[in-house]
């Protein structure tokens, strides 16, 4: 009886390293998979309120326009996101018509940082043959925005990754209520 109450008492230890082994096993792979994951963090424009806004004619075609840009960066990873500082370009037809400058900063883990860069825009680089006669007739000015962001993620203070975001917004502006009409981000 004496050897049987062994045998039982090492298969309980036996059955117990096991259970710890898995259970530290799962806890490494939901790690590795969930917390590791380094991704890029978004980076986007808001809807925003136009400060002031001045259009041309069809004949004439011109626009002055001046706006505060909600820019935001989502960061969804485990760790914060540190970043350069970089420029967003407002653009009408690939040509540039205004610029908003990002600060150098960070972005805690799982957290948005909203910026919110003073923009002043105008159609004195556009060649004459645009087409924001055709445009301002309609009484809608397509603009676009594009940015880089360039930073390193860095998840447990140790593992540190580069990432880089992307922006790319379309935006109607309508003219006659001075408002955006529709704004998508890719």
């Amino acid at each position: 009886m004496d050897e049987e109450a062994q045998l039982k008492k090492k298969m309980k230890w036996t059955i117990g390293i096991i259970a710890f082994i898995i259970f530290q096993v799962v806890q490494a792979l939901f790690f590795v998979l969930v917390i590791m994951k380094f991704k890029s963090p978004k980076f986007r424009v808001g809807e925003f309120d136009i400060q002031s806004l001045t259009v041309g004619t069809q004949a004439s075609p011109s626009f002055d326009m001046t706006f505060t840009a909600p820019i935001r960066i989502k960061n969804t990873n485990w760790g914060p996101f540190k970043y350069g500082a970089s420029t967003v370009n407002f653009t009408y037809g690939g040509v540039q018509v205004g610029q908003a400058i990002i600060p150098k900063s960070k972005v805690n883990f799982k957290s948005t940082k909203k910026i919110d860069a003073h923009v002043t825009m105008n159609s004195a680089n556009l060649p004459s043959d645009s087409t924001l006669g055709s445009e301002l007739s309609s009484g809608v000015i397509t603009l676009n925005s594009q940015g880089e962001l360039k930073g390193k993620v860095t998840v447990m203070f140790m593992f540190k990754k580069n990432k880089t975001s992307q922006m790319n917004c379309t935006m109607a502006i309508n003219t006659a209520t001075k408002a955006v009409q529709s704004l998508t981000c890719k």
